[in-house]
């Protein structure tokens, strides 16, 4: 495996324990981990660092509006951002937040979120994002949870905080708006004892008073993410500032190793959440580097065009976002008449071939890259070089396509939460990496623990197993809840739950999902997470939620199809309405449930894997109706409660 090296030997089960794989490490590291970053202890250290660098660079941008139209975007600098986050800290301290106190931050991304951040990191205090999409009750859980002390707020979530009250008051005693607060705003939350304040208020607060900066050590904790699991309350994974500046160090390694490292002109776009461990590292490592951030509207239809103006060189998305991105161009594309599809799908076809055959992307096909692809190209702004997708599997076909069109490296990568984000990443210009996360960044150990329940073996030929993390980017436990810490954290090694195949050239496949298991009437087991990745291959549909269970013999499945491939569809066939009729219609039912069938023949399923009735949803799964966590991962006893109905009459019309 050309992008491993083994480190140690595998174990053969015995008593009762599962065998597990050799553990292995990126090539990059053949030679050990990349030492710390002189002079880098802490995050806080990561942004001293890079002012002291960078002072003039350009850090932080939003749009300036004008007359109501979003314009250019005003930047501000490293210093200045400093300067700011300097009053900010101490305006904190002067609320009597001291090191190791919570601060919790509510809201979408914008430059007042990283001050913030920073002002946490000066001081020593622990950084606790409160998720925007797990509605009130997470809120009140998280602040009463962490023991929150002050919480930043976006202007428009106010009134949402204050559902939360009295319950958080019990903690929580100052907030403080990003925007301005109205008087009505104001009197509701001092009635319950509660200091408010504007964002310009909160930075005069501390004026005139000096705080000395704690020293904050590698193994102090930074922040407290709380991750929504797919049942029960919400986990406060610890992560230290080790985890962090070792992260960096690792993914500065690689990004020198492939010859695609970060510098001060790249351009970041802010748009996912920065709640979310995969924004967090990214911005973090952007700031090292004294590169710029961009904040987006916070309106995901206006998100092209942010894009456009800002014309970032580095884009990470979320599965959605790239599948949105390829159905609009699919769309183009057929609509641009005979003659453009013929020439696009020439030079598409003719592109592939060469990447195929080893060549670089930039080198596969140049003149079509200025007369047929760089169309897509601007339409991302023009200055991409870098896709990384996280979070989620992207599906393969999607990954293909945009890693020839975009004339960009387009990358999946695989971590949690408690690994700190990045720990496998599939590596630029190997197309032969599509449809895996790549190899692991050189700062972890990996190896696959057998699951024999599910038939899956560490140290067949073709290895499958739980994947299984060792290294300091891990997460130093879940906050109070050291039960849960023990059920996963077993010898050093970080059990992840997620089921993996090794490939031959050592780049790692997610196949499946430990717990995701179930058995049918026949006594069959079913592991349903392999086969939506299996079912999602189909083009025509964007999600696939498949259920089974012990009293019945045979599986079926809610399916959100793609708009436009069955509008398409429906043109062709001859049948009208819009798009919910055709939905219903029982010949589009067949026409997927024929396609999914044909998948299902060509990857060799078992007879009981087969999906033998379907229900169309126009309604993608959402977080709203609680069917997906903010990391759209499917909520199934969610899924099932909201779909029972439909679930009983599948069963009951295919009998």
């Amino acid at each position: 495996m050309r992008h491993l090296v083994e480190v140690e030997k595998g174990l053969e089960g015995g008593d009762g324990e599962p065998s597990v794989g050799p553990a292995y490490r990126s090539v990059f590291a053949k030679d050990g981990f990349p030492p710390p970053i002189p002079g880098l202890e802490s995050c806080w250290d990561v942004f001293r660092m890079s002012v002291e660098k960078n002072p003039k660079n350009r850090m932080l941008g939003s749009r300036e509006f004008v007359d109501g139209k979003a314009g250019e975007y005003i930047w501000w600098s490293y210093e200045e951002v400093y300067n700011t986050v300097m009053k900010v800290g101490a305006s904190i301290r002067h609320c009597g937040v001291e090191q190791g106190g919570r601060c919790g931050i509510y809201g979408v991304n914008c430059p007042e979120w990283v001050i913030t951040m920073e002002a946490c990191n000066a001081h020593g205090i622990y950084c606790v994002p409160l998720y925007d999409t797990l509605g009130p009750g997470a809120v009140e859980f998280i602040i009463c949870h962490a023991e929150v002390q002050i919480v930043f707020v976006e202007e428009k979530k106010i009134m949402e905080l204050l559902k939360t009250f009295p319950n958080s008051t019990k903690f929580l005693k100052t907030l403080v708006s990003f925007g301005k607060v109205t008087p009505k705003q104001r009197e509701e939350v001092e009635n319950f004892g509660v200091a408010v304040y504007s964002w310009d208020e909160f930075l005069l607060v501390g004026e005139n008073q000096q705080f000395d900066l704690p020293v904050n050590k590698k193994t102090d904790i930074c922040t407290i993410m709380y991750t929504s699991g797919t049942t029960g309350d919400p986990k406060g994974v610890m992560i230290s500032n080790e985890s962090i500046i070792t992260l960096i160090a690792g993914v500065d390694r690689l990004l020198h190793c492939v010859n695609e490292q970060f510098h001060e002109d790249d351009v970041y776009l802010s748009y996912l959440p920065l709640a979310h461990i995969f924004d967090r590292v990214i911005e973090e490592l952007f700031i090292f580097q004294g590169a710029s951030i961009g904040f987006w509207r916070g309106d995901i239809k206006l998100l092209v065009e942010d894009i456009g103006v800002l014309k970032p060189t580095v884009f990470c998305a979320v599965p959605r976002v790239l599948d949105r991105i390829y159905s609009g161009l699919q769309d183009k594309i057929f609509s641009g008449g005979f003659l453009k599809q013929t020439l696009f799908n020439f030079a598409y076809k003719y592109k592939l071939r060469n990447m195929n055959r080893g060549s670089k992307h930039d080198e596969a096909s140049p003149i079509l890259d200025k007369i047929v692809f760089n169309k897509v190209k601007q339409g991302l702004g023009g200055k991409v070089r870098l896709i990384l997708s996280g979070a989620a599997p992207l599906a393969t076909h999607v990954e293909a396509f945009l890693r020839v069109v975009t004339c960009a490296h387009v990358v999946q990568g695989y971590g949690l939460t408690e690994s700190c984000a990045g720990t496998f990443v599939s590596l630029p210009n190997d197309i032969a990496m599509v449809g895996t996360v790549g190899p692991p960044v050189p700062n972890v150990d990996v190896c696959l623990e057998s699951v024999p329940e599910m038939g899956y073996d560490a140290l067949s030929s073709i290895p499958r197993g739980e994947i299984c993390i060792r290294g300091k980017t891990l997460f130093s436990g879940y906050y109070k809840r050291e039960d849960l810490t023990n059920e996963v954290m077993i010898d050093g090694w970080f059990h992840t739950g997620d089921v993996g195949e090794w490939q031959p050239d050592g780049s790692l496949k997610i196949i499946d999902r430990k717990k995701n298991i179930f058995k049918l009437s026949q006594g069959e087991y079913v592991a349903v997470e392999n086969l939506e990745n299996i079912y999602g291959l189909v083009p025509d549909i964007d999600a696939i939620w498949i259920y089974g269970n012990s009293f019945e013999s045979f599986l079926v499945a809610i399916v959100n199809p793609n708009e436009l491939a069955l509008e398409r569809w429906a043109k062709e066939n001859g049948i009208s309405g819009d798009f919910a009729a055709i939905c219903e219609n029982p010949k589009t039912k067949e026409s997927i449930l024929g396609e999914l069938t044909k998948i299902a023949k060509a990857k060799k399923l078992k007879g009981f894997e087969f999906i033998k009735a379907v229900h169309l949803d126009l309604i993608p799964f959402d977080m709203e109706r609680d069917l997906l966590t903010p990391t759209y991962k499917k909520k199934r006893p969610q899924l099932l409660k909201y779909y029972q109905t439909v679930i009983n009459g599948l069963y009951k019309n295919t009998k």
